[in-house]
């Protein structure tokens, strides 16, 4: 188990000021992630898959259709500014 020289260094590579009830709270903290490291460790998952995801994936897109679509110079009526085919908009980037 971590002892407390340990959090300090760690502490101390990390660029981290601690006081003395930090360095407990951190050391049982550190306790309890290996102790439950160590439960893991002893599960079998022989017989587990892999897996990236808990429920499989599917894609929930609709298929692309080809529709009739408004013409460029309909749209360019909605428009405030428009220049060869673009839409006119203030400058929001120096």
């Amino acid at each position: 188990m971590p002892s407390k020289e340990e959090v300090k260094y760690i502490g101390h590579l990390a660029r981290i000021h601690l006081n003395d009830d930090e360095i407990d709270l951190l050391v049982k903290n550190l306790e309890d992630i290996l102790l439950y490291v160590e439960k893991l460790q002893k599960l079998n998952v022989n017989d587990v898959k892999p897996t990236s995801h808990v429920l499989p994936l599917k894609n929930v897109f609709r298929e692309d259709v080809v529709r009739p679509s408004l013409k460029q110079e309909e749209v360019a009526k909605f428009s405030v500014a428009h220049h060869n085919g673009s839409f006119k908009v203030p400058q929001v980037i120096e």
